[in-house]
C-alpha cells in the first residue's frame, strides 16, 4: 500500500496560487479528498451542518477535465446557490458512451447547508484551473493534483 495514503490531502508550494495533492484508493475517493481540500481553503467542512443536500452531475472526455469540472461544481454551489459543502456523500465514476464519444460521466450526493453568519469563509476560490492539472493511477491507488485561481 502506497505510504501516501495515510493523509488525504496536502498543500504543495506555489508562486501565486494554492496547488494540493489528494490521495485514495480508488478514483472516488481521490476526488472526494480533492474536493475536501477545495473547500478546507475556504471554509472548515468539519464545522458545517449537514442539513442540506444537493446533487452533482458532470461529463468530460477526460479524467483531468472531469476532475476540473467537478471541482467547480463546489464554486457553483457557493455562489449560485449559496451553499457550503460539509461532506460528500457519495461519487460514482463510469465510462459512458455518447454520440460515438467515450465519456467519464460522475455523479455524486452532498451534504452541507446555506451560507450563513455562524460559518466562517476565510477565503475564496475564484476558478479552478487546468494549469498542472494532474490526475493519475499509482501503485496502491490514485493521486491528483490541483492549482486553484484564488
Amino acid at each position: 500500500m502506497c505510504p501516501y495514503f495515510k493523509v488525504k490531502y496536502e498543500f504543495l508550494p506555489h508562486m501565486a496560487d494554492a496547488k494540493f495533492r489528494a490521495y485514495g484508493h480508488s478514483l472516488e475517493e481521490v476526488l472526494v479528498n480533492a474536493a475536501t481540500a477545495l473547500v478546507s481553503l475556504m471554509w472548515e467542512a468539519d464545522q458545517v451542518r449537514p442539513v442540506r443536500k444537493e446533487s452533482i452531475e458532470v461529463e468530460a472526455s477526460s479524467l483531468e477535465q472531469l476532475t476540473v469540472k467537478f471541482l467547480t461544481e463546489f464554486l457553483y454551489l457557493l455562489e449560485v446557490k449559496s451553499f457550503l459543502l460539509a461532506k460528500v456523500e457519495s461519487v460514482k465514476v463510469e465510462q459512458i458512451q455518447k454520440e460515438g464519444s467515450r465519456l467519464y460521466h460522475l455523479e455524486a450526493k452532498v451534504a452541507g447547508d446555506d451560507v450563513s453568519p455562524q460559518y466562517e469563509i476565510y477565503g475564496l476560490v475564484k476558478a479552478v484551473t487546468y494549469n498542472e492539472i494532474k490526475i493519475e493511477k499509482i501503485d496502491g491507488g490514485w493521486l491528483l493534483e490541483a492549482v486553484v485561481d484564488m
